[in-house]
């Protein structure tokens, strides 16, 4: 596949160099190591720092020696941000993305629908941020590499692997030889091509969808802001489709569909590049000088695995499951999965928990995957349709659209949103939603408000369990203080936030001030609430007026029964 530039020649980006480092087991240094992580992408390295978080060293491997070259995925969603900022990387990010709340779509170059993503002055963060993938990889290796429970391996290609009740053996390639390397865990973390899912002779099933795209980088200076277009049969691409998104470095990512029945091989040439792009810029009225920088080919999949733990060897990212561009979730479901899988094994590791916590894992993120699938399913169905009675439907929502308001709803892209593990086994007391009309429920992630002069409840989240305690009096249940004491696990302390309606000052317990409610409108809470909260920021139960025999019996539950003392 040609690209018009390597990494030495980009306009923009100066990709680093990572050194290898000679392996102490190619010197007869051999050791069991807690968990190997192959991939250094974007999700491998989140897992890294989550466990790192949570104290546990890992090695990562990794077959080149810098970043993935090109935009690749752009969007980064507001949990995504959430999560990274527990990471400590998300204010890099936000320095250099460009954050968006609002979208545009066309129909035979006519405005059809305006997509606006709710946000206020209350979010920490906005919904959607666009940012080159390789500054992501970037900003959290260099995160990475400052921390010493993390060991980045470069040049190091993973050829084989094996497992037994007791740890996981990989061999691997380097330019200075062959070694074998052994880890209680590993996590695959390697890619749509996945070596370990492939020596392990797993399959991803589902769907593949018709629609290819050619992704395409060019940098053009331009004043129009950062969102979303799409472009439905558009006067130059006629009968197909072209995404367009701007990113920082004056950088523009246009995807535009081939047809079906194209020589592929001829659409990827420079000067057909070329042509195309400028097509399309003079349909959109840009004029300014225009240089190409990268180029891809995509064409869309719903596949994943059956289940993402195959022993000691857990799946991750598109290792476990590819999921279409429309509506931006690889990237974002991801990093999602990092976090889940991270926290869990770092509680198994340290014997915090049971080894059943690692269980819940695909259950979890694999009910979040096939609700990916629905929803980026019917958008990739909407962006390119798969039969003529698609089509056709689809183009009469478009035509409709032009002129009468009934039908834009259904050109919504679906934007890419956090999932609700309702179904989990460490979701408990489920009658208890009966009691609320609104707020996150159980399953859900907490909703990160700002607290006064944009402070963040996302400051006081601990490392470990939290929770929200609600409270209109002054006097605070003693019951409350003590029952926090109860909800450590391991080294990691239960974080009480007590947020009051009044000023209240209680020795040792963090209190937010919530003096014009919105927090208590967030959470539909009253005097006595209570949200228990795991490590991954998701609410395990929830309680109108706090019942503290369940508070327990939903802790030890979020652990599958196993609660370190």
């Amino acid at each position: 596949m040609a690209r018009p530039r390597d990494r030495e020649t980009s306009l923009y980006f100066d990709y680093p160099a990572y050194p290898g480092v000679r392996a102490p087991e190619l010197d007869g240094n051999a050791q069991q190591h807690a968990v190997i992580i192959v991939g250094a992408g974007p999700v491998g390295v989140t897992a890294a720092l989550e466990l790192a978080r949570h104290g546990v060293r890992s090695v990562v491997l990794d077959d080149k020696n810098t970043v993935n070259e090109g935009s690749r995925a752009i969007c980064i969603a507001r949990h995504s941000m959430e999560c990274l900022s527990q990471l400590g990387v998300a204010d890099r990010i936000e320095d250099k993305a460009l954050a968006w709340t609002k979208g545009h779509s066309y129909y035979h170059d006519k405005l059809v629908y305006r997509l606006q993503m709710p946000h206020s002055s209350s979010d920490r963060y906005y919904p959607m941020y666009n940012l080159q993938q390789q500054y992501i990889e970037q900003y959290l290796i260099d995160k990475a590499n400052a921390n010493e429970l993390i060991e980045l391996r470069w040049q190091s290609r993973v050829i084989d692997v094996s497992q037994d009740e007791t740890g996981v053996s990989l061999s691997v390639d380097t330019p200075e030889g062959y070694y074998a390397i052994s880890g209680d865990y590993v996590l695959a973390a390697d890619g749509a091509h996945s070596v370990i899912r492939h020596k392990l002779d797993l399959q991803l099933e589902g769907d593949a969808y018709e629609g290819r795209y050619i992704i395409v980088d060019i940098q053009m200076e331009s004043n129009y802001p950062a969102g979303r277009r799409a472009f439905f049969d558009p006067s130059s691409n006629p009968g197909l489709t072209i995404l367009i998104h701007k990113q920082p470095d004056n950088i523009w990512r246009i995807d535009y569909q081939i047809d079906k029945d194209v020589d592929v091989e001829a659409e990827l040439t420079e000067d057909n590049i070329r042509r195309r792009i400028r097509s399309i810029l003079d349909m959109i009225g840009e004029t300014a000088p225009w240089q190409l920088e990268w180029w891809s080919l995509y064409k869309a999949y719903t596949l994943a695995l059956d289940d993402y733990r195959q022993g000691r060897i857990l799946f991750t990212g598109d290792a476990a499951h590819l999921v279409p561009i429309f509506g931006v979730r690889g990237l974002n479901s991801g990093l999602a999965d990092a976090m889940n899988v991270g926290w869990k094994l770092a509680y198994v590791i340290h014997g915090w928990a049971n080894e059943s916590l690692l269980d819940t894992y695909s259950p979890e993120r694999r009910g979040a995957t096939l609700d990916v699938f629905d929803h980026a399913g019917k958008s990739t169905q909407f962006m390119t349709p798969p039969t003529r009675g698609h089509r056709l439907m689809r183009d009469a929502v478009l035509s409709l659209a032009i002129s009468n308001e009934f039908p834009r709803p259904l050109i919504n892209p679906r934007q890419s949103q956090p999932y609700t593990y309702i179904d989990s086994p460490l979701t408990s007391f489920r009658h208890r939603e009966a009691e609320f009309n609104s707020g996150p429920g159980a399953g859900a992630p907490i909703i990160i408000h700002a607290v006064g002069d944009r402070d963040s409840v996302l400051n006081y989240i601990g490392l470990g369990f939290s929770g929200f305690y609600f409270t209109e009096s002054e006097p605070v249940a003693s019951l409350m203080i003590a029952l926090s004491s109860e909800l450590n696990v391991g080294e990691e302390q239960f974080t009480l936030i007590i947020i009051t309606r009044m000023p209240l000052a209680v020795d040792n317990v963090c209190v937010l001030h919530d003096e014009h409610g919105e927090l208590f409108s967030t959470y539909d809470a009253v005097d006595g609430s209570f949200y228990l909260i795991r490590p991954d920021r998701h609410i395990s139960a929830r309680w109108k007026n706090i019942q503290f025999d369940e508070v327990r019996r939903a802790f030890r539950l979020s652990l599958c029964g196993g609660v370190s003392e």
